[in-house]
C-alpha cells in the first residue's frame, strides 16, 4: 500500500485481515511510524471483520492517509448501513470490535458516500522534527 495512494481493493474474505495488516503495517514503517503499527493493524482488522460480516459485497476498499499529526484509516463497503457501537458484556462473544475502536482510536467515524459508506478511525501521531 503505498502511503496516501487511492484505496486498495482487497476481497471480502476472512483472510484479507492478514493481508490488510501487512499493507498497514508496511505504509507506518515506510513512514517512520512504525510503533502504531500493532494499535493500528488490530482497529483496521475490527472494521473489516465487520465489513465483510454485515457489508454483503465482495470487496472493500482500504485507504490509509497521513495529515498532519494524524493517521486516518478508512475501510469503505457498499452498504448505506452506518455502524453503531453497541456496548456488550465482558462475555459476549462477539459485537465488540467498535468499542475497541472506540477505546483505543483519537476518534471514529462513518461517511456515507455515493456508493456505500467509509468507517474511519484516525490515530494521533508525533511527527519527527
Amino acid at each position: 500500500m503505498a502511503p496516501d495512494a487511492t484505496e486498495v481493493r482487497l476481497s471480502a474474505v476472512p483472510g484479507s485481515s492478514a493481508r490488510a495488516r501487512r499493507l498497514i503495517v508496511s505504509a507506518l514503517e515506510t513512514w517512520g511510524l512504525g510503533g502504531h503499527g500493532e494499535v493500528a493493524a488490530q482497529l483496521v482488522t475490527e472494521l473489516i471483520a465487520n465489513a465483510v460480516r454485515h457489508a454483503g459485497g465482495r470487496t472493500f476498499g482500504l485507504r490509509l492517509v497521513r495529515r498532519q499529526g494524524f493517521l486516518r484509516f478508512e475501510v469503505r463497503d457498499p452498504s448505506r448501513a452506518l455502524p453503531c457501537l453497541i456496548i456488550g458484556d465482558v462475555g459476549d462473544e462477539a459485537g465488540r470490535g467498535l468499542q475497541l475502536v472506540n477505546a483505543l482510536a483519537q476518534r471514529w467515524g462513518a461517511d456515507l458516500m455515493s456508493h456505500g459508506k467509509s468507517v474511519w478511525f484516525e490515530l494521533r501521531v508525533r511527527e519527527a522534527v
